[in-house]
């Protein structure tokens, strides 16, 4: 538990109550308001959550000031350029960085969880052929506490690391099949001999009739934004999961609510939005008229990929995706690709022009992942399914946090009320 530093005073009516703060590691201080309802029989009032703390967590730290993201401490950019997705998931799932045979070890364990039990293949094929990858996702992954019974008891801290370990093995191989799965071409299964975003990638892009060489720098990129997503605090999914965890249900159950969550187009499908965008933009000399209209307050239009519902400064993802993009442009021959063009002199024009300085609104992650997902092959249906991928561990971090925090109980958010009040019932011949 955070120290306790001092108090705060609350008065309304004829009520003075005393309240406890306490000073994080980072960030600002908080008010504990556990018991204004029962000592002041009165609720707060907070809209979506923007300005209320809802546990106590030891993995992410986001300053939306300064523009840094920390998981467990390490900058982001950091281990984007020093580690890989793996080492990033032990560090986020169990604290600190591990040694050679501890990383050794874990990759082992999730290497070998990567295939999915065969009866599976029944779930991808009872939806039709046109279903979107992340419904299939939804069904699938809320399917795997039918089949893997030995890891749902959440009581169980073996259980719990089995159940850990098996959901970040098994999300690429459940998303590469949806996307299989919707081009109508045969399921390939996982490879022990690869890394991560290799497997990854070959399973979603070879077929049983040649071979297929991943390519490093490729692999490289899918590895970063893998990454980069891996998580970001108590964002929109991740709240979603740890509300359906505390009510005691089993993690495939909460992870597939985290997926359903992010698939609303104002989390995880913000870098389809702005690829859509900048295809919509189509050539630089159109880009005045657009950013003429993102200005117009009665033009419905919005410039996607800029801003950020947490960063006032620029995403400290962002540099590292654009460097990515440089790669994989150059390495696809298309570094002269129009979208990029588009894109690059957006951000030249968004970062000089005083409007968007002053509203602070800078290039974020989506800006361009979306293009490298693009020029590595992938349909803007999979940008989402590739999110959850990345976002499993921060989900499954997340999860098991709460499970062991003694103050967790059942989420149950209050309201304001503003409907009717008690009224008789009249019968249907008198109304």
């Amino acid at each position: 538990m955070a120290e306790e530093k001092q108090t705060a005073t609350l008065i309304f009516g004829n009520k003075k109550l005393e309240f406890p703060m306490y000073s994080p590691t980072a960030g600002p201080d908080v008010i504990d308001i556990r018991k204004l309802y029962a000592e002041g029989d009165v609720f707060t009032y907070d809209p979506s959550y923007t300005s209320t703390a809802s546990c106590e967590s030891t993995i992410t730290f986001i300053d939306g000031d300064k523009g840094e993201l920390l998981y467990r401490g390490y900058p982001i950019e950091e281990l984007a350029e020093k580690s890989h997705f793996l080492e990033v998931c032990y560090l986020l799932l169990y604290g600190d960085l591990p040694t050679a045979a501890q990383l050794e070890d874990f990759e082992d364990r999730v290497t070998r969880h990567t295939m999915l039990h065969e009866q599976m293949q029944y779930f991808f094929r009872g939806f039709r052929r046109d279903a979107h990858p992340m419904a299939t996702m939804v069904g699938v992954v809320g399917a795997m506490s039918a089949f893997y019974h030995d890891s749902t008891d959440i009581g169980d801290p073996w259980q719990r690391e089995v159940a850990a370990i098996r959901m970040i093995a098994k999300m690429p191989t459940i998303a590469a099949w949806a996307y299989k799965y919707s081009l109508g071409q045969p399921f390939v299964y996982p490879r022990n001999d690869l890394d991560y975003a290799s497997n990854f990638l070959r399973m979603c892009f070879a077929v049983p009739c040649e071979e297929y060489e991943v390519n490093p720098i490729l692999s490289r990129a899918m590895d970063r934004i893998f990454t980069l997503h891996a998580d970001h605090e108590q964002n929109a999914s991740t709240s979603t999961v740890r509300l359906a965890g505390s009510s005691g249900a089993n993690p495939f159950a909460c992870i597939a609510a985290g997926i359903a969550c992010l698939w609303g187009p104002a989390h995880g499908g913000a870098n389809q939005a702005c690829l859509e965008m900048l295809r919509e933009i189509g050539t630089v000399d159109r880009i005045p008229e657009f950013i003429k209209r993102a200005k117009d307050k009665d033009d419905p239009f919005r410039l996607m990929g800029f801003g950020h519902r947490v960063y006032k400064n620029f995403d400290p993802r962002a540099q590292v995706m654009k460097e990515s993009a440089d790669e994989v442009l150059s390495l696809m021959g298309i570094e002269n690709n129009e979208t990029l063009q588009v894109a690059k002199e957006l951000e030249r024009i968004a970062l000089e022009d005083e409007y968007f300085i002053d509203k602070k609104l800078y290039p974020n992650v989506d800006f361009y992942s979306g293009i490298i997902l693009d020029a590595m092959g992938f349909p803007t249906s999979m940008f989402t399914p590739i999110f959850a991928v990345s976002r499993t561990v921060g989900w499954i971090s997340q999860w098991k946090e709460m499970i062991v925090d003694p103050s967790q109980r059942i989420g149950r958010p209050r309201q304001l009320y503003v409907g009717a009040a008690r009224r008789g019932y009249v019968e249907v011949e008198n109304r």
